[in-house]
């Protein structure tokens, strides 16, 4: 049998999914799924109206799939779509009162997940978990980075 802490990839998998589970399991109080609960935080972080289009790629789904998620969102008075003032083709959705009062009791759910997920590992252990999974984000970033300047590149000739 495979050992599991060999496989970097399943164990950021299997820990990804631990932490939405329990966290779904909170949320769900609100009748929100997972892929509504992760658009209410991302347009209420955002600072200002978005568009679908920006939505679409910091959800990493599909517009079409975002269009039908705000469709179903603005109907249970999660989210707003408002014209753009500066062009009238575009709608932006915002977050309504409702979204950014639920918000904040959203974030006290992710803490009391975080902490669940951290329990037993000392402040150091901690700090090397979060610090390792940083240098880990930042040296894929900067590979992608990299292969993107090589397409470009090769674009180029």
């Amino acid at each position: 049998m495979e050992n599991r802490n060999d496989s970097l990839g399943i164990l950021l998998h299997e820990a990804a999914r631990a932490v939405r589970k329990a966290f779904e399991r909170r949320v769900s109080r609100h009748g929100l799924s997972s892929a509504q609960w992760r658009m209410l935080v991302t347009v209420t972080k955002c600072a200002e109206a978005t568009t679908q289009a920006r939505l679409a790629d910091l959800l990493e789904i599909e517009p079409i799939s975002v269009s039908r998620l705000v469709d179903r969102m603005e109907a249970a008075g999660w989210v707003e779509r408002r014209p753009d003032p500066l062009d009238r083709r575009v709608r932006l959705v915002v977050p309504t009162d409702r979204a950014r009062a639920v918000h904040a009791e959203i974030r006290a759910m992710a803490d009391e997940v975080y902490g669940e997920a951290l329990g037993g590992l000392t402040g150091e252990q901690r700090q090397a978990l979060l610090g390792g999974l940083s240098r880990v984000i930042a040296n894929l970033n900067e590979a992608a980075g990299q292969v993107a300047q090589g397409v470009e590149q090769d674009d180029n000739r």
